[in-house]
C-alpha cells in the first residue's frame, strides 16, 4: 500500500513538474507584458511577479498596429485552411480505409513518408509554384489569401488521423447503407463523417493552431501590410535597431487569445477524438 502511494506521488509530482516547465515560457511572457518601463525584465535572478502591474503595454501595442485587421486576415486564412483540411483529408482517407485497390498500402506509406519532410525543405519550389500561379497579394486580395491557404490545404497527418477513425467504424453499417441504395459519397457524408466528429474536431484544433501561428510562410509571401496575419503583424512591434520586449510580449499574448478560446470550445471533443483516431492500425 505504501509503495503504491509513493509511486502515485512520484508520478503526479513528475507530471506537475513537467506541466510547470511547459508553462514557463507563457508565464514569463505574461510577466514581461505586465512590467513597467522602470523594471528590468532581464534581471538575475528573474522576478516573475512585477513590482507595479500595468496594462499600458497592451494598450500601446493595440494602438501601434491594426490588430483588428490582422485578426481578420488570420481568421480568414485559418478558417479556410481548417475547412479545406477537413474536407480533403477525409476524402483522401476514405478510399484508403474502406476501398480495396492495387497499390493502396504503398500509396498510404508514401503519404505517411511526407510527414518526415519539413516544409522548409520544399518551401522554395512551393514558392515558385505560387508565383507562377499568381497566388500572391500583388495580384489582389483573393489571390493573396489563396497563396496562404492552398499550400496547407491538406497534409499527411490529417489523412492518417481520418483513416484511423474510419477504420474504427464497423463495416456492417456501410454495407447496410449500400443495401438501402446509398452512394459512396452519401455514405461518406451522411454516415462516416458524423460518426467521426470527435476526430474532425481534433484535426480542426491542430490545423487551426498551426495556421494561426504560422509566421515563416506569410512573411515570405506577403508584401502588402493590409494582408498581414497576426504573427507577421506582431513582428512590426519590433524596431529595426532595438526591440521593446514588453510590447512584443503584450502583442503576442493578444495574438494567442483566439487559439485559447478555440481550444476551450473544442476541448470536449479532444480526448475522445484522440482515442478514436488510435483504435485501429
Amino acid at each position: 500500500m505504501i509503495k503504491k502511494i509513493i509511486k502515485g506521488f512520484s508520478i503526479h509530482s513528475f507530471l506537475i513538474f513537467m506541466s510547470v516547465l511547459s508553462l514557463f515560457p507563457f508565464i514569463w511572457l505574461i510577466s514581461t507584458a505586465l512590467k513597467g518601463i522602470d523594471e528590468n525584465i532581464f534581471q538575475y535572478p528573474p522576478k516573475f511577479i512585477p513590482q507595479h502591474f500595468t496594462f499600458e503595454n497592451f494598450i500601446y501595442a493595440w494602438n501601434k498596429i491594426p490588430f483588428l485587421l490582422y485578426f481578420l486576415n488570420s481568421f480568414i486564412v485559418a478558417a479556410f485552411t481548417v475547412i479545406l483540411n477537413l474536407i480533403f483529408s477525409s476524402l483522401a482517407a476514405y478510399p484508403l480505409a474502406r476501398m480495396e485497390f492495387k497499390g493502396k498500402k504503398l500509396l498510404f506509406l508514401l503519404i505517411l513518408s511526407t510527414i518526415m519532410i519539413p516544409f522548409q525543405a520544399i518551401m522554395l519550389p512551393v514558392y515558385l509554384i505560387v508565383l507562377k500561379l499568381h497566388l500572391v497579394d500583388s495580384y489582389g486580395i483573393v489571390m493573396g489569401y489563396l497563396g496562404l491557404i492552398l499550400p496547407f490545404a491538406v497534409n499527411a497527418f490529417g489523412i492518417f488521423l481520418m483513416r484511423q477513425a474510419f477504420l474504427a467504424i464497423p463495416k456492417e453499417m456501410e454495407e447496410a447503407a449500400f443495401i438501402d441504395g446509398c452512394s459512396v459519397f452519401n455514405i461518406w457524408k451522411n454516415i462516416l463523417l458524423p460518426m467521426t466528429a470527435p476526430t474532425l474536431a481534433v484535426l480542426a484544433i491542430f490545423t487551426f493552431i498551426g495556421s494561426w501561428g504560422e509566421f515563416l510562410w506569410p512573411s515570405i509571401v506577403l508584401t502588402q501590410k493590409y494582408l498581414y496575419t497576426l504573427p507577421v503583424g506582431v513582428n512590426d512591434l519590433q524596431g529595426m535597431f532595438s526591440a521593446n520586449w514588453r510590447l512584443i510580449a503584450a502583442g503576442s499574448i493578444i495574438s494567442i487569445i483566439p487559439i485559447i478560446i478555440f481550444f476551450i470550445i473544442m476541448q470536449k471533443f479532444f480526448v475522445s477524438g484522440q482515442n478514436e483516431g488510435a483504435v485501429k492500425g
